[in-house]
């Protein structure tokens, strides 16, 4: 008699763990990657995440997307970068899932992944801006205090 298969067990959603395989077609598997999507804590995604926007040229490219899609050409020149390193960085910004890009004849053009991408540039400067203030305080207040000898 054949040995019948062990289901396997499904992983238990959890607050901490982001769930991006429950709704498989014809109850198949989720792939290698997504299961170890599955099981890979919020915070490490995050920090992944950050990883790829930790250049300042990701960071800018992603600044120029905000308006709208740019074909590359429009990005080298608004960057002054080789192509070829301009390709590395939107390299890391798509494996990270930021960024799309969609070819159309000789033309590569990139756009955000998602609006979101656009938030968090916007909340990581207001964050920067509050910082800067909370600096200049500090300094003012500084200015202010006599010297004690």
């Amino acid at each position: 008699m054949a040995k019948q298969p062990q289901p396997q067990p499904q992983p238990q959603p959890d607050d901490d763990l982001i769930e991006l395989s429950s709704h498989h077609p014809r109850g198949e598997l989720p792939t290698v990657p997504e299961r170890a999507v599955v099981e890979t804590p919020i915070y490490e995604i995050k920090a992944e995440l950050f990883k790829a926007l930790g250049h300042p040229v990701r960071v800018r490219t992603l600044e120029l997307l905000v308006t709208g899609a740019q074909p590359v050409s429009a990005l080298l020149a608004d960057l002054g970068l080789e192509a070829s390193h301009l390709s590395q960085h939107l390299a890391v910004l798509r494996r990270a899932g930021v960024v799309t890009k969609v070819r159309a004849g000789n033309t590569v053009t990139y756009a955000l992944a998602d609006p979101c991408v656009a938030d968090l540039l916007s909340a990581a400067r207001s964050f920067l801006l509050h910082r800067l203030g909370e600096t200049n305080d500090a300094l003012a207040d500084l200015a202010e205090t006599p010297e004690q000898a």
